[in-house]
């Protein structure tokens, strides 16, 4: 009789266990216990990796609108997204260099943002806020940012999901873009639960455009040696490049609290996260730009000070940090934080401990520093681009201050080698959207760059994962001294044509000059673009907003009685027949 009360006691206990469990689930940010993650309805609806998606964007006016696009201002649109229509959105253009960009090669094919409650508090997209439509200028390949979003998502980094889509106006065909989760509220919810922390996008520069990008930069402070006009016919467009000199290291422009560094770069001491001291004035290129409200500015700063005092377990989200800058690194993206421009980054900071989340990789896999596709390739990872170690790039620097971090550093780095395959998602999105590439009016390079650019980017990435694991195993050296000591040792390059991918000088090609206009008859080759085709059945359009909610609650319960079913059994077995 003993023993069965011992069962029961244990019976029971197992139920109030479960009923515990329940209640947490049910009341769980009531007590102050934020889930690590929410899912949102728009993820599979906007996001599905395995089509082209359409969007349409709707408006009176369009010439005009894209007569001020420069101005960065909205407009009202409404915006038909794979067939369902959402009304009185924001539209405007966006991009640093590439809005200034995209204005002197005589095109109309910006880039845009989508913004769902711009006009409407509360309304979204499924959840969604803020849409991106990039325009993959300087990327013949059409998928280096594609392609990084993926890589960092795969391995574990908070990164905004990403599609193709392609774009029409009023009906017309576009062109193809890669529409981009805004970093904003939606993508913190998803990524970071409800009780999400403090958001902020550094940045000291503009140019010609970047809205929100803190002090506008002085473009007269860069020497262009050249002034021009937009090409006007197919003949004066063959080998025309738009001016600058960011084929290379850029010069050394600072803000306020220095002049760059040693390593270089146009970035200000507060973008680099440098810990200047304990005003809050003296990051105005941080707190200016914060995307969140209620900053606790005095807890940032103290994260900064350990950060430059080397002790970065109290300062970083460690796994988070290392996770980033092994895919960041492996990309070679010289147009970031670790670049010479000091930009193209998130910074996020929850409970003192501080993160990034990537942005803006057109330029990635080295096509932002010119033709070296050695130097590209080869790219030290415990010294990569502009990153010295000597406190400039603290949010790098850290990685390699003790043997303990970068010994971490390279065992993520290792697992990512592993378990990463660049090559298939290449295939796959060549696969995808080559039909649509053949019929897009607009773009910035021909099926033929096209073409030869997906295979560049292939080889770039073999040829990278190649070093890397070399210098993992030691026979390549992983620092810019070692290097230098030892050029037989590094990967041979000498096939690969960097600028083939689209560089920074290359702002477009042949087929990406002119309005989309008259000539829109281009024909379809292969193309059509699918209808739409809702997933799990017809969208809510009373409520587009509505992001997909948890399993409900009570099926926690349920799910767990019948855990405890079969112990129940086996307790009233026990009593019946005894041992």
């Amino acid at each position: 009789m003993s023993t069965s009360k011992h069962i029961d006691r244990l019976c029971a206990g197992g139920l109030a266990l479960a009923l515990l469990l329940t209640l947490l689930f049910v009341n769980g940010e009531a007590l102050g216990l934020a889930s690590a993650s929410k899912a949102m309805g728009y993820e599979d609806r906007l996001f599905d990796t395995s089509r082209v998606h359409t969007v349409d964007i709707v408006m009176d006016g369009w010439e005009d609108f894209l007569a001020t696009c420069e101005n960065e201002e909205y407009s009202p649109c409404t915006a038909v997204i794979d067939g369902e229509s959402f009304q009185s959105v924001g539209l405007r253009a966006k991009g640093n260099t590439s809005l200034s960009t995209v204005s002197a090669l005589g095109s109309d094919r910006y880039s845009f943002k989508l913004e769902f409650d711009h006009y409407e508090a509360g309304k979204t997209c499924h959840g969604l806020d803020k849409l991106c439509l990039n325009n993959l200028i300087q990327d013949n390949t059409m998928m280096k940012d594609y392609l990084t979003y993926r890589l960092m998502a795969q391995f574990g980094a908070a990164a905004p999901l990403c599609s193709f889509v392609f774009l029409t106006v009023n009906g017309e065909d576009w062109g193809l873009y890669l529409a981009v989760e805004g970093v904003e509220e939606a993508f913190l919810q998803r990524n970071y639960g409800s009780g999400y922390g403090q958001l902020y996008k550094p940045d000291s520069m503009s140019f010609g455009g970047g809205r929100g990008n803190g002090r506008e930069f002085d473009m007269d402070r860069l020497d262009f040696s050249q002034q021009f006009s937009p090409p006007e016919g197919p003949e004066d467009r063959e080998g025309f490049q738009p001016p600058g000199n960011f084929g290379g290291e850029a010069p050394g422009f600072g803000g306020r609290g220095g002049q760059g560094g040693p390593g270089g770069g146009m970035g200000s001491d507060d973008v680099k996260l440098q810990y200047i001291d304990d005003s809050p004035d003296s990051y105005p290129n941080i707190f200016d730009s914060a995307k969140t409200e209620g900053a606790d500015q005095a807890r940032l700063i103290q994260a900064l000070k350990a950060l430059g005092q080397g002790e970065a377990a109290s300062a970083v989200d460690v796994d988070a940090v290392l996770r980033y800058f092994v895919v960041h690194n492996y990309v070679v993206n010289g147009d970031s934080y670790t670049g010479s421009m000091v930009h193209n980054y998130y910074l996020y900071e929850e409970d003192g401990l501080l993160s990034m989340i990537p942005w803006d990789y057109n330029l990635a896999f080295g096509t932002f520093r010119g033709n070296d596709a050695s130097g590209a390739v080869n790219d030290p990872i415990d010294s990569p681009l502009s990153v010295t170690g000597d406190g400039d790039r603290p949010m790098a620097d850290w990685i390699f201050s003790r043997e303990e971090y970068t010994a971490l550093y390279h065992r993520y780095f290792a697992e990512f080698l592993e378990t990463a395959d660049p090559a298939a998602l290449i295939d796959q999105a060549r696969a995808l959207i080559a039909p649509y590439v053949e019929r897009d009016p607009t773009k910035f390079c021909t099926c033929e760059e096209f073409e030869a650019g997906v295979q560049a980017l292939k080889t770039f990435c073999a040829l990278r994962t190649e070093s890397v694991a070399g210098q993992l195993a030691g026979t390549v050296p992983s620092t810019g001294e070692g290097q230098s000591a030892d050029r037989a040792a590094l990967v041979d390059a000498s096939g690969l044509d960097l600028s083939e991918m689209g560089t920074m000088n290359q702002g477009g090609g042949p087929g990406g000059f002119g309005r989309p206009g008259g000539d829109r008859g281009a024909p379809d080759q292969g193309g059509a673009v699918p209808a739409f085709r809702p997933e799990g059945g017809r969208p809510d359009r009373d409520n587009p907003g509505q992001a997909r909610e948890d399993p409900a609650p009570w099926l926690w319960l349920a799910a767990s009685v019948l855990a405890l079913a079969p112990l129940l059994l086996a307790a009233r077995r026990f009593r019946r027949f005894g041992p």
